[in-house]
């Protein structure tokens, strides 16, 4: 069975994106990008709510040989899996490999666990939070940035009971630390 794992890139204060929805001050440097597309390079399906696929969708083109090498690489690793949005205006996607579908549904999700190979992420807070509600999400991966932003989209749901094991960590030389943890039972 694949693992669902959650990432992303939030504040100390634990938010993706601040008040007013901007997240410039999340943009990873060479060095944590080129750790991201090597944490992501086993994914062979992305679930993704629609406001993070719209922020994704850059990746169809970016990535080309005028781009930096560590764009270059996150772009092959975005085009080659498998894309699942959840939308309910989203009519459907001109994307390769990209699927749209209406709602979450937990059965599926399991479905999709039990038949992929490599692992599954899972992108948008709102997605991410039915997810982790639904006991779906195996693992958390967080890039902390030392940054502060005073409210917005927080990464993990407000509400939410979970324990977590930490797994792994690393420091970066921009002040940025990543740790995995797993969600336990």
């Amino acid at each position: 069975m694949a693992d669902l794992i959650y990432t992303g890139i939030t504040s100390l204060d634990g938010y993706l994106a601040d008040s007013d929805g901007n997240f410039d001050w999340s943009a990873p440097d060479e060095e944590v990008h080129a750790f991201v597309n090597d944490l992501e390079r086993d994914a062979g399906t992305y679930l993704l709510g629609r406001r993070m696929y719209e922020v994704m969708s850059v990746w169809e083109t970016l990535g080309g040989q005028d781009d930096p090498p560590v764009i270059q690489d996150y772009g092959q690793i975005w085009r080659a899996a498998e894309k699942i949005v959840f939308s309910e205006t989203l009519e459907e996607s001109s994307a390769p490999r990209t699927t749209v579908r209406r709602s979450f549904d937990s059965a599926m999700i399991r479905d999709i666990k039990a038949d992929a190979r490599g692992s599954i992420g899972v992108g948008g807070a709102t997605l991410a939070a039915a997810a982790l509600r639904a006991g779906l999400v195996d693992e958390c991966r967080i890039f902390l940035n030392p940054v502060a932003v005073g409210g917005g989209l927080r990464f993990l749901p407000d509400g939410l009971n979970v324990r977590l094991e930490l797994l792994d960590e690393q420091r970066f030389g921009n002040g940025v630390m990543y740790l995995r943890y797993r969600i336990r039972g």
